[in-house]
């Protein structure tokens, strides 16, 4: 399985779910932070976030686990997702079935820090993630309107 890497912005990919496997191919690429946004038991045959846990770990990459059900983002992993940054540096991979909560909830953060909504629905749409659906939540969070 070759799963892609997207780059989201400088130093900050979304991938589908990965394996322990692509661990080896996220520290090929610099990656100092692995971000789990996805709870075990999704799906049938989905990796046990304990494996990617421990190849993240035998490799030196922190991990962190942020598990969101659904599109479900609260104020909770909106503060897990800023402290899991604020103490690791260098390139992160964050990952989840398809990408998108792991997307939405980097521009949950990037909203409620006072970033432009167009900038954060554009830099989205950039990596194939489509959240101008979420316009007024970024907005309601703190995202300036207007560039």
């Amino acid at each position: 399985m070759n799963v892609p890497f997207t780059p989201l912005a400088d130093g900050f990919y979304v991938a589908p779910q990965i394996t322990p496997a692509d661990v080896e191919k996220a520290k090929a690429l610099g990656v100092r932070l692995i971000i789990n946004n996805r709870p075990d038991g999704e799906e049938t045959g989905q990796p046990e976030n304990a494996d990617i846990e421990a190849a993240a770990k035998a490799a030196g990459i922190a991990y962190v686990e942020i598990l969101v059900s659904g599109m479900n983002i609260g104020a909770a992993h909106l503060d897990a997702f800023d402290a899991a940054l604020s103490e690791n540096d260098g390139p992160v991979l964050a990952f989840c079935r398809s990408g998108t909560r792991s997307t939405v909830l980097r521009s949950f953060a990037r909203a409620r820090a006072g970033g432009s909504a167009e900038e954060i629905i554009r830099e989205a749409s950039a990596a194939g993630y489509n959240i101008a659906g979420q316009r007024g939540v970024l907005i309601a969070l703190g995202a300036r309107e207007a560039d």
